[in-house]
């Protein structure tokens, strides 16, 4: 199996442990890692049977407002920044046993400014890549109801009821 971190995370694999599907032919990534699984899986020369995308960071909804302030607020305090992003990551609950690196400026605007293209996706699902989305009811980081409609066409969706961007719920922490 390939796996792709979250945005200035590691070792948040274990996280998803009990939904990840142990094989080498099974890509998955988490949030930022989304898009870089995704994109791995899109220009891949080998056998891949699954992509499951955690939390897949999607803000292709959001306004150039929002993506300035974001990148602003990391420019002027990183560690504030990401203090805070990873804090939200595990909303509504308090994180527990997450660990940070630092993210760049330059990853925290490929994820903000990210466009997730129907038609490639389209096109893995014309390869029999079966595309699996998994998303917290409670996530605090990206809107699930525009993820949802977006992937609904290419993918099967799981919803997790009281779960977080890390798709954990408070008594799993």
């Amino acid at each position: 199996m390939r796996y792709y971190s979250g945005f200035s995370l590691v070792n948040d694999r274990k996280f998803f442990q009990e939904y990840l599907i142990d094989s080498e032919y099974c890509v998955a990534g988490f949030s930022y890692g989304a898009i870089k699984a995704f994109e791995y899986v899109l220009h891949a020369n080998r056998r891949i049977d699954r992509l499951q995308l955690f939390s897949p960071a999607f803000f292709q909804n959001r306004d150039a407002r929002f993506k300035r302030l974001q990148l602003l607020g990391f420019s002027q305090d990183a560690d504030s920044y990401i203090n805070q992003f990873t804090s939200n990551c595990c909303a509504p609950f308090k994180c527990k046993n997450i660990t940070i690196k630092n993210g760049t400026y330059k990853e925290l605007q490929e994820l903000l400014e990210y466009v997730w293209d129907g038609d490639a996706l389209q096109k893995l699902s014309c390869r029999g890549i079966i595309l699996e989305v998994y998303l917290g009811s409670e996530d605090a980081i990206i809107d699930i109801e525009a993820v949802e409609a977006f992937f609904q066409p290419f993918s099967t969706i799981y919803l997790i009821n009281g779960a977080s961007h890390l798709l954990q719920r408070e008594e799993c922490l």
